[in-house]
């Protein structure tokens, strides 16, 4: 009889795990951090069973990228669920086209990540309408098969999956701060700690000094994602507001379709095997953004819902690396910044 996805799945992930490189100490590259609330779901768990009795009525969130993949999942369940979600795509006619595709209250809003001007505008429209954000979730972002380009002098990558999001969280860091208890999403990626620059972030690189490589460059941004979480994460205070990092996993979305040649036969045919669909890539985000057993946990990094330690060499954590980023970042969107919080 053959195998259903779920199940290849299941047996492809045993199969890595009992081949896969150990850390020193015979542990695992990544295990369950049992020091922190863990809940009983799993790699194969939905956004909808995440969030199964829990209501949402009178909470506002918003996702970047509403209009494909996991962040159109997000959105979905968490108006579902019964939150307003503002839901930003590249252009306001594809948020408005995504937004009126599911049940619930939404409000399309336009939002350009490469574009600093465009990110301030978001920040700016969201909070015409809302005194507060309970959940934001900067889930937007594009894959490691760009060609290298430069935007006002930074590679495109960096700029559209770590700088954007900056500028767009720190102008909507006042309305995250006002709510009740506000929870702030970061979407990074196992590439952030598997698939970096040897130093985690190449300062002496983001200009394109060095030889391009893409998959370094998708790497190095979703590092920058978790340090800009771990950074927020000692900011502010976790009673109030607490900022957490997640690894959606291996999803299937069109996040790959630029890829060609073989990577791009194999990420879009064969590895459609081993694919998370959008529902189960959209849990882990959605789950941290919503479960009470999270409440004041802050500063941790989840993967297959559930908070992990990284046993394998990794700068997720590297405060020093962080408070750097944090400054070199600062001088990076200039008066874009927008906030009080200093480091």
């Amino acid at each position: 009889m053959a195998l259903n996805r779920r199940q290849f799945l299941q047996a492809s992930t045993a199969t890595l795990a009992s081949t896969s490189l150990v850390a020193c100490g015979g542990e695992e590259p990544v295990v369950i951090d049992t020091s922190l609330p863990v809940g009983p779901f799993n790699a194969y768990s939905t956004a909808e069973e995440v969030t199964s009795g829990i209501d949402l009525t009178g909470k506002t969130a918003l996702v970047t990228g509403c209009n494909s993949g996991i962040g159109y999942e997000t959105m979905r369940v968490l108006a579902l669920r019964g939150a307003h979600v503002f839901g930003t795509g590249r252009t306001l006619e594809k948020a408005q086209k995504a937004c009126a595709s599911v049940s619930g209250k939404t409000t399309p809003v336009a939002l350009e990540l490469s574009d600093f001007d465009s990110c301030v505008a978001c920040a700016r429209a969201v909070a015409a309408q809302t005194d507060s954000l309970d959940i934001l979730i900067p889930n937007a972002g594009i894959g490691s098969f760009s060609d290298f380009e430069l935007i006002n002098g930074i590679e495109k990558i960096f700029v559209v999956n770590y700088l954007g999001h900056v500028v767009l969280t720190m102008n909507l860091l006042p309305l995250v701060q006002a709510a009740e208890r506000g929870r702030i999403v970061h979407v990074g990626s196992q590439m952030g700690y598997k698939s970096t620059p040897e130093a985690g972030i190449d300062f002496d690189n983001l200009r394109g000094e060095a030889e391009f490589d893409a998959f370094e460059a998708y790497g190095r941004s979703k590092l920058a994602n978790a340090l800009f979480s771990l950074k927020l994460s000692m900011m502010l205070d976790p009673a109030k507001t607490t900022s957490n990092v997640v690894h959606p996993g291996f999803v299937d979305s069109n996040i790959g379709r630029n890829a060609d040649g073989i990577i791009g036969f194999l990420y879009n045919t064969v590895a459609d095997l081993i694919k998370k669909d959008v529902a189960e890539g959209a849990a882990t985000q959605v789950y941290v953004a919503t479960n009470p057993l999270l409440e004041g946990v802050s500063g941790a990094y989840f993967e297959d819902c559930n908070p992990v330690r990284i046993n394998i060499p990794n700068h997720v954590f590297d405060v020093e690396l962080a408070n750097r980023l944090w400054r070199e970042t600062q001088e990076m969107v200039g008066s874009y910044y927008s906030g009080t919080l200093s480091a």
